[in-house]
C-alpha cells in the first residue's frame, strides 16, 4: 500500500532497517519546486492502529502533508512496526510502546538527519494521536540528546485526566484488551463503514459523520490497520493508572525535564477518543512558556477526533494555524 497520490506533491519512498527485524518506510514529500531549506525537516508520526496514509488523503482538498508541502516544509512520514507497509525480516518477537518510541521512531530520526536538505539540524515532529504519545516517550527516553525543536500533539495523551465511557470499558481490563481480536480490522471497517455513515451518533466518538464526506470508504479503510494484543495491554494499564510508563520511565516526570522543546497542543471540541483535558494534560508537565494550544470546533461546527485529518474545515482551522506556529521563530 503507497501513500495517497496528490498532485500537489512529489513523494520519495524509501526503508530504514530497526536493527530489530523489521524494514519500516520512510517516505519525503516535498513540492515540485523543491523545499525551503530554512525550515526545519518536519516528521508526522501516524497513531493507534493506523498509518502514515491518512495523513496523505483529504476528501476535499490539499491533504496535511499536502499542506505542509506546499508551505514549503519537507514533510516525513513514517509508518513504525506494525503499520502500514511495516516488513518484518526476522523472527516474530513481541513489541509495545517502548520498541516504537525508543527503537524505531530513533532510526527514523536518524535517517532523516542523514538525508534533509535542512539548514538545520533539529527536528520538528508532528504526533498524531497516539503517535503523540511516542514523541513523549521518545523525549523523556533521551532528555538531554533528544534532536528536536517543535512537536505538534494532534488529539495526543499524556495523562489519562478524562476518558470516554466506550473506551473506558474496552479498557478496562488489561486481560480482557489484549484477548481484543488482531485480525481482519481493515476489512471489518470496509463493511461497516459504508452502513455507519448513515448512523452518524455511531461514528460521533471518532468523527462529526454529518459534516465529513464518507463517500469513499473503499479509501478510508486503507489507514486501518490491526491492533497489536501487547500494546493494547498497556492502554489498559495507563488508562487506569493515568500516568504512562514505557520502559521503566515516568514518561511525564522526565517530560517535565526538559527546556528546550516547544509544544503545540491541538485539541477537538468533541473528541471521544482523546477528550480535550486529556490531550492538554502535557501543559501540567512542562512549562506554561513551552506550550501553546490550538482549540479547534464550536458547537455547531463541532471536532471529534478524525475531524483534524480530515474535516471540510481542517485546511483553514488545523493546518494553516498549525503551519505558522512551526514556521515561527523559536523562542528558546
Amino acid at each position: 500500500m503507497s501513500m495517497a497520490p496528490s498532485r500537489y506533491r512529489i513523494t520519495t519512498e524509501l526503508s530504514v532497517d530497526n536493527g530489530q527485524g523489521w524494514v519500516l518506510p520512510l517516505r519525503r514529500h516535498v513540492r515540485p519546486a523543491g523545499p525551503d531549506p530554512s525550515l526545519r525537516p518536519l516528521v508526522l508520526v501516524p497513531g493507534y492502529a493506523m498509518n502514515s496514509w491518512i495523513l496523505g488523503y483529504h476528501p476535499g482538498g490539499p491533504s496535511l502533508i499536502d499542506h505542509l508541502a506546499l508551505d514549503g516544509f519537507e514533510v516525513w512520514t513514517v509508518d513504525l512496526r506494525g503499520q502500514g507497509d511495516a516488513r518484518r525480516d526476522g523472527p516474530k518477537q513481541r513489541f509495545g510502546l517502548g520498541e516504537l518510541s525508543m527503537v524505531d521512531l530513533p532510526a527514523m530520526l536518524q535517517r532523516v538527519r542523514a538525508e534533509t536538505a535542512s539548514e538545520h539540524d533539529r527536528i520538528d515532529v508532528i504526533g498524531c494521536s497516539l503517535g503523540a504519545s511516542i514523541v513523549y516517550a521518545y523525549l523523556a527516553s533521551r532528555p538531554s540528546k533528544h534532536g528536536l525543536a517543535r512537536v505538534v500533539a494532534m488529539g495526543g495523551p499524556l495523562r489519562w485526566v478524562d476518558v470516554h465511557p466506550l473506551l473506558a470499558v474496552a479498557f478496562k481490563s488489561p486481560v480482557l484488551a489484549g484477548l481484543l481480536p488482531v485480525r481482519g480490522t481493515r476489512a471489518m471497517a470496509r463493511r461497516a463503514l459504508p452502513i455507519a455513515r448513515h448512523l452518524p451518533p455511531l461514528l460521533s466518538i471518532y468523527m462529526n459523520a454529518r459534516e465529513v464526506d464518507l463517500s469513499q470508504p473503499e479509501l478510508l479503510v486503507n489507514t486501518v490497520d490491526d491492533p497489536v494484543r501487547y500494546i493494547n495491554r498497556q492502554i489498559a494499564r495507563w488508562v487506569a493508572k493515568g500516568d504512562l510508563h514505557v520502559g521503566g520511565i515516568d514518561v511525564s516526570a522526565e517530560l517535565g525535564r526538559i527546556r528546550d522543546v516547544e509544544v503545540l497542543v491541538v485539541l477537538a471540541n468533541r473528541d471521544g477518543i482523546v477528550p480535550p483535558a486529556t490531550a492538554r494534560s502535557v501543559a501540567a508537565v512542562l512549562p506554561k512558556e513551552q506550550v501553546q494550544e490550538l482549540d479547534v470546533g464550536t458547537p455547531e461546527h463541532w471536532y471529534a477526533h478524525a475531524d483534524l485529518f480530515i474535516g471540510p474545515r481542517a485546511q483553514a482551522e488545523v493546518f494553516t494555524p498549525m503551519s505558522a506556529w512551526l514556521r515561527a521563530p523559536l523562542s528558546r
